[in-house]
């Protein structure tokens, strides 16, 4: 087993590979890796002044103006939230385009490649609590407790059906979703779904629209989903509760 981490997009990128190709696995066959993640926060983050995204932002530049790749991102983004009936958004409450929802979900999609030519037989890639799965034996990832960070709630296997696990929740950064539901009936939602683009976005979805969403979601993709509500109780797929140990 090799490991290598490093630091991307305001938290921690973790590489677990479990067999690496001939000769592989050394320092520099993580800069590509690196890369695309430093890539894509120097284009969409908006804590840096000089990203392209921070230009639009100030009007800088028009969002017609700017690069296929962000207005790319834009029209994936526009297109979530049409399909979760706005419950995602990239559109904050003062107006401001924010892709930050969706763009460290890409890097991860786009990392995925290069992670099966440096491991064939499997890796697991973990950023900032979001994970991402590749080869053959399935990987046990654990899911925390919103209500003590330092336990976990189970763990649930991954696999062909459930490479990705996302989790979205207020018990590390607080209130940093935009709510479009009345209330806020959940206080963190874990997605399990085959591509971390659909696990991520539909986990910060129904964390703001709350059971509606949930309700949405789970009539509409393949995937599991266990949610928190507000009072600690717990709502489940039966296929996740099954599987949860």
């Amino acid at each position: 087993m090799r490991t290598h981490t490093f630091q991307a997009m305001g938290t921690v990128v973790s590489i677990r590979l479990r067999t690496c190709v001939s000769g592989g696995g050394g320092g520099g066959d993580y800069d590509a890796l690196e890369e695309v993640f430093r890539a894509l926060d120097e284009r969409f983050s908006l804590y840096r002044a000089d990203s392209e995204l921070s230009a639009v932002a100030r009007a800088d530049l028009p969002l017609t103006a700017a690069s296929t790749t962000l207005r790319d991102a834009y029209e994936q983004a526009i297109g979530w939230r049409n399909l979760t009936g706005g419950a995602f958004t990239p559109h904050r409450p003062d107006g401001v385009i924010d892709l930050s929802g969706i763009v460290k979900a890409q890097a991860m999609a786009s990392a995925a490649p290069l992670l099966d030519q440096l491991s064939p037989t499997g890796w697991l890639l973990n950023v900032g609590g979001d994970v991402l799965a590749g080869g053959g034996d399935p990987w046990q990832v654990g899911i925390v407790d919103p209500r003590d960070r330092q336990q976990l709630l189970g763990s649930v296997p991954t696999g062909p059906g459930w490479r990705a696990v996302a989790t979205s929740g207020t018990a590390e950064r607080g209130e940093h979703i935009w709510r479009t539901g009345a209330l806020a009936e959940f206080v963190q939602v874990t997605v399990l779904a085959a591509d971390i683009v659909t696990a991520d976005v539909l986990a910060t979805a129904i964390l703001a629209g709350g059971h509606s969403v949930l309700d949405l979601v789970t009539r509409t993709w393949p995937l599991d989903v266990l949610a928190i509500d507000r009072n600690g109780a717990l709502r489940a797929t039966p296929n996740l509760r099954a599987s949860l140990t």
